[in-house]
């Protein structure tokens, strides 16, 4: 008995080498043994029965294998090796999801829900108003536009195709992940979703909104192709790609971000609420800081991919007058716009803790702005990439700001 033990051991020792053996399998192995000394002592016979020895390996390269042993004469044989499972339904979708939320690009896309919100709230008067009228006013207001954001990103992914090879390496499309035609169908679906759905709700500063934001989200990364029987050459319309020229660039971004805050406004305004139209002071306000962010993202989203529009003969700002002027001057003119808004809204507001929220809230942004800045390599395209990130979150924090301004 103590023989056939040792070689039961020895036997298992030898099955578990090289591999991580887990405690579940240990166990489970202690168990098999034991049953099998009991059984033999009831019967207490010669040893010549076999018996199965179930390893359950911990590794993800083996799900498992079976061994059978015979008892008498210690000898193993492998009978079964399981291939690794194909991955689960689940694991698939998480990574679908994941990919589709990196090619819509997360911190623009956040951004302009949380500025969807924001425009919806300026046209909130008392706290009667937060109703289920408003938010399923909201909602479909997000469900129209998001796909035309989806769109924006998706159409300039198609166009900058090869500069993203250069700039943008770890894109979806451009790393390989999605091709041509894929990007193609989400272009055509986003773009017929977001029409479609804009006309079944009906409300027209939505349809207006949508309308404008996909002629100029075209104009800015839209070319021309011009097909020949000898060639193919690229048509250079005065009123197409617009992001050759920064100027071009940054109205396309300004008028954009007007559109979208003066549109969702309008939409609760006079579509939720049924409200004549009116311009109250918050609105002002998130006009003006608005533009001038869209000034400060045209310009910083440049930053990072100097090397491709260099290649490709994209002349922005940023090529021109090299990398840390344009940093600084974005910096500065957030700095004016934050001291501004504490020395005239805030000051000049009526209600205290609309002074107070306004006031506080834009001196802090200031602060960790500048604090942030100061320590950004310019001509590091790691960093500047990370503070053109940081500078959506301003975008998002100014968001939750302005509807207290009155």
């Amino acid at each position: 008995m103590a023989s056939v033990l040792l070689g039961s051991f020895s036997l298992a020792s030898s099955l578990t080498a090289g591999s991580f053996v887990t405690k579940a399998s240990w166990y489970k192995t202690q168990k098999i043994q034991n049953e099998y000394l009991i059984v033999r002592h009831q019967q207490q016979h010669n040893l010549k029965h076999d018996y199965r020895y179930i390893e359950v390996a911990s590794t993800s390269k083996e799900r498992g294998r079976c061994y059978s042993m015979n008892a008498g004469s210690g000898e193993s044989f492998e009978y079964e090796h399981q291939d690794p499972s194909p991955k689960s339904l689940l694991a698939s979708t998480k990574d679908s999801l994941y990919t589709f939320i990196r090619f819509i690009r997360p911190m623009p896309t956040i951004g302009i829900t949380i500025n969807i919100i924001s425009a919806s709230l300026l046209a909130v008067e008392n706290l009667s108003d937060i109703s289920p009228t408003f938010f399923i006013g909201l909602l479909k207001a997000i469900a129209v536009f998001l796909p035309m954001q989806i769109y924006n990103v998706s159409v300039n992914s198609l166009a900058d195709f090869e500069i993203d090879k250069i700039n943008k390496p770890y894109l979806p499309m451009a790393s390989g992940e999605y091709s041509r035609r894929t990007v193609i169908i989400i272009v055509a679906s986003s773009l017929i979703l977001s029409l479609g759905l804009g006309w079944i709700v009906g409300s027209l500063p939505l349809l207006w909104v949508i309308s404008s934001y996909f002629i100029f989200s075209s104009a800015y990364s839209i070319n021309i192709i011009c097909v020949t029987l000898s060639h193919t050459s690229t048509c250079k319309l005065p009123l197409l790609r617009w992001k050759r020229s920064s100027v071009l660039t940054i109205i396309n971004y300004i008028v954009k971000f007007i559109m979208l805050n003066l549109g969702l406004f309008l939409h609760m305004q006079t579509y939720v609420f049924k409200r004549p139209t009116m311009y109250p002071k918050s609105l002002v306000m998130a006009i003006v800081f608005v533009s001038i962010f869209a000034v400060v993202i045209s310009l910083f989203k440049d930053l990072p991919d100097i090397e491709g529009d260099e290649k490709f003969g994209i002349r922005t700002l940023a090529v021109r007058l090299g990398p840390k002027w344009v940093f600084w001057f974005c910096i500065s003119l957030l700095e004016m716009a934050y001291g501004a808004a504490i020395l005239f809204v805030g000051a000049t507001s009526s209600s205290i803790w609309s002074k107070l929220i306004t006031g506080l809230g834009h001196a802090f942004l200031a602060s960790i702005l500048w604090y942030h800045a100061k320590f950004v390599d310019v001509k590091s395209k790691t960093e500047t990439l990370f503070f053109y990130k940081f500078i959506w979150k301003l975008y998002m924090a100014e968001s939750f700001i302005i509807p207290f301004v009155r």
